[in-house]
């Protein structure tokens, strides 16, 4: 792949800004984890969930976790084989590692829509990530009848060992243990989302770690985040920047990397596969040949 001296410019300015950084704060969106390999569509879909794509006729893991199933069997079938894939079994590609090595030396933070746990498992320090949509590690009530979550790995390796036909054992089927209600994934897609202690503790630790930081030389690192909710990441990033001279905004994005012009000599955007650049900025050729 060769790339231009303007790629090859945006890398150096990259480089500096983590050097000169007293802290990043890490925004992430689902570009990271696709750039990490996981894809929700495509050859990596039709591996897992072929036979569900024959019977009901979706075509990728976001159209099937919307699906109507008729049956909670059925439904927790899909979703455990889901939550399986893409929070119990590693991304194809080191790119959180690659990542973490870059930054586990400075004072960082992590705010991030992804829900499948990477940054964790990566050695990112919990204390220092908010996940602002949940996790597809936890249940919650569907009800919820109170905000608390679940840890599910258990219960889902075991719906996941069982499936037969597309169908859990009934007796798999989790159930709240307050009310009985059926579970629901801790996911934030209406207003039943459960915001649990910890989700409330990481949110104090974050709006913490940008008011104690605020006058610093900030760098915000803005990781594969698109316009669907940039009210989260995106737009916060950008105010942020303007409102503090020190500060320096970055965004790496495939097809999406833009910034306002308010910000433009302050900013370094770089439309190019996030694992790639990532490994260019840390010297490895860990993710790359």
């Amino acid at each position: 792949m060769k790339y231009t001296s303007e790629f090859s410019n945006q890398i150096e300015r990259l480089k500096s800004a983590v050097d000169k950084a007293d802290c990043i704060v890490i925004g992430a969106g689902a570009g990271l984890s696709a750039s990490a390999g996981f894809e929700y569509s495509g050859e990596r879909f039709r591996k897992y969930f072929s036979d569900f794509e024959d019977k009901f006729g979706f075509h990728d893991m976001y159209s099937g976790g919307f699906y109507p199933y008729k049956t909670l069997e059925e439904y927790w079938a899909y979703w455990s084989r889901y939550i399986f894939i893409n929070r119990y079994t590693d991304a194809p590609k080191p790119v959180y590692n690659v990542l973490f090595e870059l930054v586990k030396s400075k004072d960082y933070f992590v705010i991030t829509t992804n829900v499948d746990h990477c940054f964790q498992k990566a050695g990112f320090d919990k204390k220092r990530l908010f996940y602002t949509q949940g996790d597809y590690g936890l249940f919650q009530c569907s009800e919820p009848c109170r905000s608390e979550t679940f840890d599910n790995e258990e219960i889902v390796k075991q719906m996941y060992k069982t499936q037969i036909d597309m169908k859990i054992p009934s007796e798999l089927i989790p159930r709240c243990p307050h009310c009985g209600k059926p579970m629901a994934m801790n996911l934030r897609s209406d207003d039943t989302f459960a915001e649990d202690e910890g989700w409330h503790d990481a949110a104090e630790r974050y709006a913490n770690f940008i008011r104690t930081r605020k006058n610093q030389n900030v760098l915000f690192l803005e990781l594969g985040v698109g316009m669907n909710t940039p009210v989260i990441i995106k737009y916060p990033f950008w105010q942020m920047t303007m409102n503090n001279p020190n500060a320096v905004y970055a965004c790496i994005n495939y097809g999406e990397a833009i910034c306002p012009k308010e910000i433009k000599e302050r900013s370094i955007c770089v439309d190019d596969d996030i694992g790639e650049v990532i490994t260019r900025l840390k010297g490895s050729d860990t993710c790359y040949p």
